[in-house]
């Protein structure tokens, strides 16, 4: 006997009410979290963002205010690496951001200002955007910049400044000589050619603005660097990337050697 079209009917609703709904989640990608950027706000010609990426402003994100694309990131543009100043203060910014070429627990240990009550940087950004701006150290006669690469991200000499720290310095000398090396040459060659050798764990004494401005003119202004011949002076026939007449400290203490040498730097080398 065969079921009428009501019965059907009847059936099949009965069905449908007691069946587990189907449901789906459609996901959202309006509801991800969107990383929002800081900038270098509206510079002449191009923008540096968090991330260390660098565009013109038509290429700001205007939801993220982030560059969008796949743009240079960390780019040194107009950079010498050896002095960490550039020519360019948004390019400034993106070399400092790299995470390889700026340690985050010293940058943020950095104070904003010179008196010791002075606030420190929150961000890695902060330092960045804070450093690479003009000072006092970027200009001679207070209207004329020292060379066209005035925008600097380099760490801040350890130098306190004081005078406890200058006498324990002169304490910590006592016996050594203090010898300005030619052109070009080693501190091994320094010390031999007045019968003298030369003395590797005294570099950290003399590896400091303070120290350097006493027996160097650093006309040039004193500047972290990287490199085996520091510290030392740059020669004042240098190209002028490499800032001439700068007095230069190296940022590692572990490249402070007696035998490292440079074409356009003199070396301050502490012989006995």
């Amino acid at each position: 006997m065969s079921k009428s079209p009501l019965s059907l009917l009847a059936f099949l609703l009965f069905i449908l009410q007691f069946s587990s709904p189907v449901s789906s989640i459609r996901k959202d990608i309006s509801l991800q979290d969107i990383h929002a950027c800081k900038t270098t706000v509206q510079g002449r010609y191009v923008i540096t963002d968090d991330l260390g990426q660098v565009c013109d402003a038509l290429s700001i994100d205007p939801h993220s205010r982030c560059c969008r694309g796949k743009r240079d990131q960390f780019s040194c543009h107009g950079c010498n690496l050896v002095s960490q100043c550039c020519n360019s203060y948004e390019y400034c910014v993106s070399c400092c951001l790299n995470p390889s070429r700026t340690q985050k627990n010293l940058a943020l240990n950095v104070k904003i200002a010179k008196p010791t009550t002075s606030g420190t940087y929150s961000t890695i950004f902060d330092f960045c955007t804070g450093r690479c701006r003009h000072n006092s150290e970027s200009v001679v006669h207070e209207n004329a910049y020292l060379s066209e690469f005035h925008h600097c991200f380099s760490i801040p000499s350890n130098s306190s400044g004081s005078g406890s720290s200058s006498v324990q310095t002169e304490v910590r000398l006592a016996g050594i000589n203090i010898v300005i090396g030619k052109q070009g040459e080693s501190c091994d060659s320094v010390c031999k050619s007045s019968g003298q050798s030369c003395v590797p764990n005294k570099f950290v004494l003399l590896n400091q603005c303070e120290t350097m401005h006493k027996y160097l003119s650093c006309k040039g202004g004193c500047l972290a660097s990287v490199g085996s011949d520091q510290p030392a002076e740059v020669v004042d026939d240098a190209p002028r990337d490499l800032n001439p007449g700068a007095c230069l400290y190296t940022s590692q203490a572990s490249m402070l050697s007696c035998d490292g040498s440079h074409q356009h730097t003199k070396r301050l080398c502490p012989c006995a």
